[in-house]
């Protein structure tokens, strides 16, 4: 069994994988494990240090999420992070009550220098963090101190230095909390004594191993979309396999403009990469007929999807295996990986399965991010202009469609959608944000052109800024760029006659509308 040097107990947060995240940055191997798990299933890992994850239940609830008491008897550094500090506080005989109002956003983190503690070596005195909590520490807990505070939280840090146990009320995994990677670095280096290397070149050759393991003798039949994820899942896997690995390529009807015909060019003659296509948009659009909710559209792609890779797996002997482009914030949104977390959206890949799938998922970008699988790519050899691109969902057009899903409607928004995308590419803004499109609201407004009237449709354009896509903001676009965006898209765009812009940010809004 490997070693890990730091074991992360998740109690449910939305963030959780955001402190691994963080840690591998820094080339600390650490693993996600579930709140429950026993002190002995971690000694066996030889962890050097053990993370408290936020979370959204309360500690004085009856059914409140608890850990093994043993783990602070292992002789190792624990750190909690929200619901983690709240679960050492009354762990240790301290109590935790219902805060006066809840804290959500930024708050101003004064470090008490007094404390000199290890955990903010080399932080500024104040620091800019991200709060997300509605219970507050009341009493400490015998022999801790308070070593940081805010505005609201007289406790936003506390530490016991000689039991080398720490927590924060805020969560410093997060891209808003300025410095929260360094006090995690702190941590898991200064704390824990972590010397260990890990990166994206450890992960390849442990997946290798693993796929090569698991699969055997097996084919697997590969889910190929064109997109970042699905292309490093399809390379690594013929890394892994060669020719066991049959990739699969679904038309389903709901592809941005000349998306099937890059796709083919990439892997075909680019990749040297055997690649099968199933042109399948009758199909999925037949199923799609009529349907509005987008929890329904997602499941129903999610079956398709499923029930054409049977299909094609039927023309092959030996398959056995799935393969899939699977990352942690598609299972983070739709499931609950350790019983804890709460559903955000259904993801086609991960919440809309069948019960009467036989394959066996091949999913090894599950506990990535999409800048990890960025990396992953350039370990790989793929080409900047495939590993660069923006994300695009798998259910397609079919959630940037508010209502049902036709075929005319799909024709305007690519055309709208690649009007966008040409304008920042020659802007050089699509390079510097992490995801574009454009949304058919299907809401229709009165406009003038040409001295008519029109009672045409609205689009909603929407960029965003973001690092893990775990969060976002609006992408801050020149103005005379938008107007640039706006006039060709209401001018070239048959049945288009106002464009709106998104300026809404994740949370609370999601980055896609559906």
């Amino acid at each position: 069994m490997k070693d890990v040097s730091i074991i992360i107990l998740d109690f449910g947060s939305q963030y959780t994988q955001l402190i691994a995240r963080r840690l591998r940055e820094d080339k600390v191997y650490c693993e996600v494990l579930p709140y429950r798990t026993t002190s002995d299933a971690i000694k066996a890992k030889n962890p050097k240090g053990i993370i408290l994850s936020g979370g959204p239940s309360s500690v004085y609830n009856e059914d409140a999420y608890t850990v093994d008491l043993g783990v602070y008897a292992l002789g190792i550094p624990v750190l909690g992070i929200c619901y983690g500090m709240q679960r050492i506080a009354v762990d240790f005989g301290g109590s935790v009550i219902r805060s006066d109002h809840h804290e959500y956003g930024q708050a101003e983190l004064t470090i008490d220098l007094t404390q000199n503690s290890l955990l903010f070596q080399g932080c500024e005195d104040e620091r800019n963090v991200w709060m997300s909590h509605s219970d507050k520490v009341d009493v400490l807990p015998e022999g801790f101190i308070s070593i940081a505070h805010s505005t609201n939280s007289p406790y936003a840090a506390i530490a016991h230095e000689e039991k080398m146990v720490y927590a924060m009320q805020y969560h410093p995994e997060v891209h808003h909390s300025e410095e929260g990677y360094l006090m995690l670095r702190n941590f898991a280096l200064n704390i824990c004594g972590v010397t260990e290397k890990w990166d994206m070149g450890h992960f390849l050759k442990e997946q290798i191993v693993k796929i090569r393991a698991q699969v055997g003798d097996g084919k697997v039949l590969c889910a190929l979309s064109g997109g970042v994820d699905s292309s490093v899942v399809a390379a690594l896997l013929y890394e892994a396999i060669g020719d066991q690995l049959i990739p699969v390529f679904v038309d389903n009807g709901v592809l941005r403009k000349g998306e099937r015909e890059s796709v083919e060019n990439i892997f075909k003659v680019h990749l040297k990469v055997p690649l099968v296509v199933a042109d399948a948009a009758d199909l999925f659009l037949g199923k799609l007929a009529g349907v509005t909710d987008p929890e329904t559209k997602r499941k129903i792609i999610g079956h398709t999807f499923i029930e054409v890779f049977e299909a094609e797996a039927k023309k092959h002997e030996g398959i056995k295996f799935l393969a899939q482009g699977t990352l942690y914030p598609d299972v983070i949104e739709s499931i609950s990986p350790n019983g804890a977390s709460v559903t955000i959206k259904s993801h086609h890949n991960v919440g809309g399965l069948p019960d009467w799938m036989d394959f066996e998922l091949i999913e090894p970008l599950r506990d990535l991010f999409k800048d990890e699988v960025r990396r992953l790519g350039t370990e790989l050899g793929l080409p900047d202009y495939l590993i660069n691109r923006h994300p695009f969902p798998g259910p397609g057009l079919a959630i940037r469609i508010m209502g049902e899903v036709n075929r005319p409607d799909l024709t305007m928004l690519r055309d709208a959608d690649v009007i966008l995308l040409d304008e920042l590419k020659a802007s050089g803004y699509y390079t510097k944000t992490w995801q574009a499109f454009v949304v058919l609201l299907n809401v229709k407004s009165v406009g003038v052109m040409g001295d008519n009237r029109t009672y045409d449709n609205t689009v909603c354009v929407r960029v965003v800024e973001a690092v893990d896509g775990m969060t976002a903001t609006f992408a801050h676009l020149p103005h005379t760029l938008l107007e640039r965006i706006s006039r060709r898209i209401i001018n070239e765009v048959d049945g288009i006659n106002r464009v709106v812009y998104d300026i809404s940010s994740k949370p609370p809004a999601t980055i896609e509308w559906e």
